[in-house]
C-alpha cells in the first residue's frame, strides 16, 4: 500500500452535521470538472457555491483537506444507493482534479493515483466501509454524472485492497438488452442491478434510466465499451460481482 504524505489544510465553509446517526459507509470518488486544481479548490471553498468536498487530490500528488471527516460535505447531490438517498451524510467524499469529459477528459497521472490510493487507504483504516461501497459519482447519480470516468483506474485501486472489483468478461456476441426492450429479461435485469445497489425502478422497461445505470456500470466495471446496451459481457460481469458478493 502507498503510502500517504503530508495533507494540507484548506477549510471550506460549505458543510454541515450528519444527518441520522449512521456511520460513514461509502467512500465516493469524483473528479473536478474544472480547468484546474486551483479553480476547483476556490470553488469547493467558496461559500456561494454552496458546494464541498472532505479532500481534493491535485495531478503532483498534492492532497488538500477541505471538510472534516466528521460533517456532512455538499458533494454528491441527489444521488442513491443500495436505497439511502442521502449519500452525503453517510459517505466521504474525494475530489480528483482533471477536466473531465467535456474539458478535455485525460489519464490520470501516477502520481495523482498514488495519492489516491493512500489516501483511500488512509480513510478506510478509519471507517466501515465495504469494498463494493467504494464508488463512483455515476454509480450514485447515473443520470446526472459521469465521474471519475472510464479513465479511472479501479483495477489499479482494487490491486492495492480498495473497492470491488473483477476482471471483466471480454465482449462477445450474442443476445442484447438495449432502449426499448421490455419483458421478464429486462425486469430481473434491473433486479440484479438492485440487487448490487444501483437506483432504479421495479418496471420491465429498458428506459432513460437503465440506459444511464448500464452505462454509469460500464464506466466503472467494463469500460472496453461504454454505449448503454447490456450485452453479455456487461451482464456476466455484474453477475460475477454479485457472485463475488455472495461469497463473501
Amino acid at each position: 500500500m502507498v503510502l500517504l504524505k503530508s495533507i494540507e489544510e484548506f477549510p471550506s465553509p460549505n458543510h454541515g452535521p450528519r444527518v441520522g446517526g449512521e456511520p460513514v459507509d461509502i467512500l465516493l470518488l469524483h473528479y473536478t470538472q474544472m480547468q484546474s486544481g486551483e479553480v476547483a479548490l476556490n470553488w469547493l471553498c467558496d461559500p456561494r457555491s454552496k458546494v464541498s468536498s472532505h479532500y481534493l487530490v491535485f495531478e503532483d500528488g498534492r492532497v488538500v483537506r477541505m471538510v472534516d471527516e466528521e460533517r456532512r460535505a455538499h458533494h454528491a447531490g441527489v444521488s442513491l444507493w443500495a436505497g439511502e438517498s442521502d449519500i452525503n451524510s453517510r459517505s466521504i467524499g474525494i475530489e480528483i482534479v482533471n477536466p473531465g469529459h467535456e474539458g478535455g477528459y485525460r489519464p490520470f497521472p501516477n502520481a495523482q493515483i498514488d495519492a489516491v490510493i493512500a489516501l483511500c487507504g488512509d480513510i478506510l483504516a478509519r471507517h466501515p466501509i465495504p469494498p463494493e461501497r467504494v464508488l463512483g459519482h455515476s454509480d450514485v447519480a447515473p443520470l446526472r454524472k459521469q465521474d471519475p470516468g472510464e479513465l479511472f483506474p479501479w483495477r489499479r485501486l482494487h490491486g492495492e485492497g480498495i473497492g470491488h472489483y473483477v476482471v471483466p468478461e471480454p465482449t462477445i456476441r450474442g443476445v442484447s438488452l438495449a432502449a426499448g426492450a421490455r419483458g421478464t429479461a429486462v425486469g430481473l435485469l434491473k433486479q440484479r442491478f438492485r440487487q448490487y445497489g444501483y437506483g432504479l425502478a421495479d418496471t420491465d422497461e429498458f428506459d432513460d434510466e437503465m440506459v444511464a445505470v448500464v452505462t454509469a456500470f460500464q464506466r466503472h466495471f467494463r469500460p472496453e465499451q461504454i454505449d448503454g446496451i447490456a450485452d453479455l459481457s456487461t451482464q456476466m460481469t455484474l453477475d460475477h460481482l454479485l457472485a463475488a458478493l455472495s461469497q463473501r
